[in-house]
């Protein structure tokens, strides 16, 4: 599929996977394509950062080329590396049919047969689809050298592998970059791409993207969620629920034959949306109670 020739195509076009943004996102990632620089969100975790990429791909036919990234992460693990096993393997046979030749198997130990790619040479690969998504999640995990080689990574679209060469990309990758921002990337990276803070929806986007994601959910109780979860972040909690938290109750609401929220109810399927157990002991019972009735009330009308 062609590149969307404007902000409109995009919403639409991303709104066609499931995926309900506002016009500021929309506008970045039109931006993104349409310059072919990489995409870099930070924002809470559970927000759509990471949803925003499996969408473009979807959107677009492109392959989705995903890095995970966490400490310790390096070039190496990220790039390439060889395939150690299976050249053991071919040494041995070598020595058994008394292949001594020494700078032909060692030529043939480091050639592409031996490659094992990894995500990043992955993206730098000629497709028939077009060049791919490469999604590098939650870069704030890594340490600074990783950024450092990723920044020039970045600049050229291309890497080097002592063994072959210096690897360019016939056509540079979709890329984008997530960050819940455990930590500041550095300047120097995040001026290379074109930036973007998802926060939060406001709760008729939130509705929205409920309804796109689970069309069977009833438009009465559905309100009721994203209002009580919109006002469980008011609260003073460890870990403030997403979006991804929002759908995910919703789904086990659903698995429940939940037709109204209750307090028995919330308390029963808490872990859902909260991740410690602090934050669950603090909203259980009369708390929970509070919050479902001024949610119920800020859904009355006037």
């Amino acid at each position: 599929m062609q590149n969307p020739n404007s902000i409109d195509d995009v919403q639409a076009m991303l709104s066609d996977t499931g995926y309900v943004c506002g016009r500021a996102l929309a506008t970045v990632v039109f931006l993104s394509l349409k310059l072919g620089r990489p995409l870099f969100l930070e924002g809470e975790a559970g927000v759509g950062k990471t949803e925003i990429a499996k969408a473009l791909a979807a959107s677009l036919g492109r392959r989705l080329i995903r890095l995970q990234c966490y400490e310790g992460l390096d070039a190496a693990s990220a790039v390439y590396e060889w395939n150690f096993p299976a050249q053991m393997i071919a040494i041995r046979t070598a020595e058994a049919q008394g292949d001594a030749d020494r700078e032909i198997l060692q030529k043939e130990l480091f050639g592409p047969d031996y490659l094992v790619e990894r995500p990043l040479l992955q993206a730098m690969r000629p497709d028939a689809n077009g060049a791919p998504v490469l999604l590098i999640d939650e870069l704030d995990r890594t340490d600074e050298p990783f950024e450092a080689f990723l920044l020039e990574a970045l600049s050229d679209f291309q890497v080097t592998i002592p063994e072959l060469g210096t690897i360019t990309a016939p056509e540079p990758p979709i890329v984008v970059l997530t960050s819940n921002r455990t930590r500041e990337v550095h300047d120097a990276l995040k001026r290379r791409c074109l930036y973007h803070w998802v926060d939060y929806p406001d709760f008729a986007r939130e509705v929205e993207i409920l309804h796109a994601r689970e069309p069977h959910l009833a438009e009465q109780l559905s309100r009721e969620i994203v209002a009580f979860v919109q006002a469980l972040r008011t609260e003073d909690i460890f870990k403030k629920p997403g979006v991804a938290e929002t759908i995910d109750w919703a789904k086990c609401l659903l698995a429940l034959d939940v037709v109204d929220l209750s307090p028995e109810v919330i308390s029963d399927t808490l872990g859902a949306i909260l991740k410690y157990q602090d934050d669950i002991a603090k909203i259980q019972g009369s708390e929970a109670a509070r919050l479902l009735k001024e949610a119920k009330a800020s859904l009355e009308p006037g």
